[in-house]
């Protein structure tokens, strides 16, 4: 991948979902996030992913059999699907319990953002 691929083609993720431009880029900034205790792990799981996808690079790149790439592909749409549910899980754990507690329009709030992320995780 390119540099300029490398910036031009998030944009374009996002541009491609209507939703996307409604979240707020920064959201939930009250002292460390749910996922801040398992840091190390998060980052190790998503190197391992990142190494999924450059095995996908290099299976095109060899030519490899198109239903060998197919099943890589799919093992690493389920790897950051897995990845994407322990984030949410952690989300729901820290920011929506802490935002129960204060309830009101605090709770209401972050019980929308976990169910329009969880929309987004079904829609993908």
């Amino acid at each position: 991948m390119t540099t300029t691929q490398a910036r031009t083609e998030p944009d374009h993720a996002h541009g491609s979902d209507p939703h996307a431009e409604q979240i707020p880029a920064a959201t939930g900034h009250h002292g460390p996030h749910g996922y801040s205790g398992q840091k190390d792990a998060h980052l190790k799981r998503l190197r391992r992913i990142e190494g999924q996808i450059r095995g996908l690079q290099r299976m095109v790149d060899e030519d490899v059999y198109c239903i060998d790439v197919l099943t890589q592909v799919s093992a690493s749409t389920k790897a950051l699907q897995s990845f994407a549910l322990s984030l949410l899980e952690e989300h729901l754990r820290h920011c929506v319990a802490a935002a129960a507690e204060e309830g009101g329009a605090e709770l209401d709030a972050k019980v929308a953002e976990a169910t329009a992320a969880i929309s987004r995780l079904l829609r993908s």
